[in-house]
């Protein structure tokens, strides 16, 4: 129990399962409770992990915990608290781009952007209230929000940027958007911001890490980001295994990024 407990959601695949890797790869050790939706999921990452790092003194287990589901939550902090009694990391990984859904009929608009804001701020939001009393218990604790470049509000004036260029006059509207996503992950900075103000006098490091535009499946679209040549998902993990391992204390309380300080 000497070694940090790290627990990270939506741990199973993209960004999450790429971080668990840097921390194995990292000269420290860790505890690592990889946080899925899907307990099948998150055997067979720990499973691909453990043949992975056969010798390594890091040690990962899985947590079940669905953001959408308050008695999920609920469990997986009992489980916590039961087996390991405090976490020295928590990492808010899990999210979602549900923009796409919309246009294949998934779902409605106003489901789309119910989940958009239930997954990304307000399970983040229940799911940070419910550990507190574990990050707590920490000699050095710290807590992450893993935001987006999108989030931006001042770089959203920025033209260059496919992002935030209009579409042409009339109807109907058929550029590509993610404006829930963005919507979501602006909020969740502003929920990074009164995390930070809430546990200052507890001394919790709290950030939003910008990992960059990575080519993850991010609304379902993994093969296309890969061949737009996007960032390597290492690239963002190592950031966010910086962030843990102290690289930007510096910047407590701003959203970081590999360049420095994203703008809000």
């Amino acid at each position: 129990m000497d070694r940090p407990v790290v627990l990270i959601t939506g741990a199973n695949t993209g960004l999450g399962l790429e971080t668990v890797n840097a921390l194995f790869r990292s000269s420290r050790a860790y505890t690592i409770l990889l946080g899925t939706r899907n307990k099948d999921n998150a055997d067979a990452a720990v499973r691909q992990l453990r043949a992975g790092f056969p010798n390594s003194v890091t040690v990962v287990a899985p947590v079940q915990v669905d953001l959408e589901k308050d008695l999920s939550i609920a469990k997986a902090f009992d489980f916590v608290a039961e087996r390991y009694g405090r976490v020295d990391v928590l990492i808010n990984n899990a999210g979602g781009q549900f923009d796409p859904q919309v246009d294949s009929a998934d779902l409605t608009m106003r489901e789309m952007w119910n989940k958009s804001w239930d997954v990304n701020t307000t399970g983040t939001h229940i799911l940070t209230h419910t550990f507190v009393p574990l990050l707590l218990k920490s000699f050095d604790p710290r807590l992450l929000f893993i935001t987006s470049g999108t989030s931006s509000l001042t770089e959203s004036e920025n033209l260059t940027l496919r992002m935030n260029k209009s579409p042409t006059k009339g109807r109907p509207k058929t550029s590509p958007s993610i404006t829930a996503y963005r919507a979501s992950k602006t909020g969740m900075n502003m929920l990074m911001r009164e995390w930070a103000r809430i546990l200052h006098q507890d001394r919790v490091k709290t950030w939003c890490v910008s990992p960059g535009f990575l080519a993850t499946g991010l609304g379902g679209n993994g093969e296309r980001n890969k061949q737009m040549g996007l960032i390597d998902l290492a690239i963002g993990a190592n950031l966010v295994r910086d962030v843990v391992e102290g690289a930007r204390d510096g910047d407590v309380g701003k959203v970081v990024r590999r360049d420095g300080v994203q703008p809000w």
